[in-house]
């Protein structure tokens, strides 16, 4: 996963500045149909009772992992082919921290439920 531009100025300025920076309390995992890219700006799912889902995430060493699974409701209609997701800052609106490519893109149709077992969210400091 990569962090967005918003979140590696963040991190810089809160290692190399006196300034304070404000971290989240909350993450939540959004959904794409397209690369959202560094500004976090790519077409994220709606309708068909899409809503981002909480994650909570664990550190060791230099990993964030989803301690729990990540289970979105049932969709309603068709969500499209999700190639990437993101970990946002708040369940609507609000800043995106990270994203990535799936390794496989998913078709969700109305029905399917995206699901990320505990432990395939990993997000690395290299």
């Amino acid at each position: 996963m990569s962090l967005t531009n918003t979140y590696e100025t963040t991190t810089l300025t809160w290692l190399f500045t006196a300034d304070s920076a404000t971290r989240p309390t909350s993450w939540y995992i959004g959904l794409f149909t397209d690369d959202p890219g560094e500004t976090g700006a790519g077409t994220e799912v709606s309708g068909g009772s899409y809503a981002r889902t909480a994650v909570t995430l664990t550190v060791s060493g230099n990993t964030a992992t989803n301690s729990g699974a990540v289970e979105f409701t049932a969709a309603t209609g068709s969500w499209g082919t999700i190639t990437h997701i993101g970990v946002m800052d708040a369940s609507s609106g609000g800043t995106m921290i990270v994203h990535a490519a799936l390794d496989a893109s998913k078709t969700i149709a109305s029905g399917d439920v995206f699901r990320i077992p505990a432990g395939d969210l990993d997000i690395t400091l290299d």
